[in-house]
């Protein structure tokens, strides 16, 4: 049997009871593979690494042992919730590694798109291997792969969680969730315990912030993107738009206007809100948004954000517009 083919008798998991069901199937399964050896993952906080972390915590405990980069382009407060949950809540064995200035000492200067994501993505695997290179005696690697993934791939899954490991190290794969699609991933979070927001956390690319800091990417216009995009999802919620658009986020452009502020002349960057829906990433939709819900993210950012001085709507579909801007 191809053990990357999903069974055309597998029930689509949307219930808690079919969860905890393939949640004690899996632990069992992760034990009789793994044995008493010790499982690498890393964990970028992100729906599919948490929720295999989670799995892998509930059936070998202190053999994972997890490797969350913070690469200064999270939003806010994402590093501080996998600490909290996984170190302070699971207990899990968390290496948490804050690579801030590596990766924007590397990204200072740089404006094109494309050398921005290799940067990162290139940066993050060497972050990872030196973090795997220090342990001793691992013999798996855990990954977030999703049924999607292996579709897209052909059944060859390009290692996106982890990128180049160097050769030398033979790992086995433990890939507990390789069979599910997303909303089934959700399920069996929240089924093992995590928290609402991080089980249906929106999709967030894997440079992060660092392709929505369009240009090249400055400390101070970096942070005020992080401010600005937590005002946006905390409105987000408060006005139940969080649970009906797919994804939602502001971009910072790499240019100011002039505003005025306590009656004096004052430069400040826009920030761009993007708010789209779609099934398959493939096309998408604007969602709309209430003006008076704009106008309060609008007062709060432009108040309570120093360095933003507009607030801008993004109203482009795809296609035309792609989802993220860079």
């Amino acid at each position: 049997m191809d053990n990357n083919k999903r069974p055309d008798t597998m029930e689509r998991i949307t219930t808690k009871a079919l969860a905890d069901a393939f949640i004690e199937e899996q632990v069992q399964e992760i034990r009789a593979q793994v044995g008493d050896k010790k499982v690498l993952l890393a964990l970028s906080g992100g729906v599919d690494s948490s929720v295999v972390a989670a799995l892998l915590v509930k059936a070998i405990g202190k053999q994972l042992v997890c490797v969350h980069v913070n690469h200064g382009l999270m939003r806010k407060g994402e590093s501080e919730q996998v600490i909290e949950v996984f170190r302070n809540q699971l207990d899990a064995n968390l290496i948490y590694v804050d690579a801030t200035d590596r990766f924007l000492d590397l990204l200072a200067g740089v404006s094109e798109p494309e050398k921005k994501r290799k940067i990162i993505g290139g940066e993050f695997i060497k972050v990872f291997d030196e973090e795997a290179g220090k342990l001793e005696g691992i013999s798996f690697l855990a990954q977030g792969t999703i049924y999607p993934d292996i579709l897209e791939s052909d059944g060859v899954k390009a290692h996106h969680n982890v990128g180049g490991l160097p050769e030398e190290m033979e790992f086995e794969l433990v890939e507990p969730v390789k069979l599910l699609y997303k909303d089934e991933v959700r399920v069996v979070g929240s089924a093992l315990g995590l928290p609402d927001e991080m089980v249906n956390r929106q999709p967030f690319p894997g440079p992060g912030l660092g392709v929505r800091c369009l240009g090249a990417i400055t400390r101070d216009r970096l942070e005020a993107l992080r401010e600005a995009d937590a005002i946006l999802r905390e409105e987000f919620a408060n006005c139940g738009l969080a649970g009906k658009v797919w994804q939602y986020f502001i971009a910072v452009p790499d240019f100011k206007s002039v505003g005025v502020k306590d009656d004096k002349r004052y430069e400040g960057w826009p920030a761009i809100i993007r708010a789209v829906n779609t099934v398959d990433a493939m096309t998408a939709t604007i969602e709309e948004i209430p003006y008076a819900v704009l106008h309060k993210i609008t007062d709060r950012i432009t108040k309570e954000v120093p360095g933003i001085n507009r607030v801008l709507l993004d109203l482009t579909p795809k296609p035309i517009g792609t989802i993220e801007w860079e």
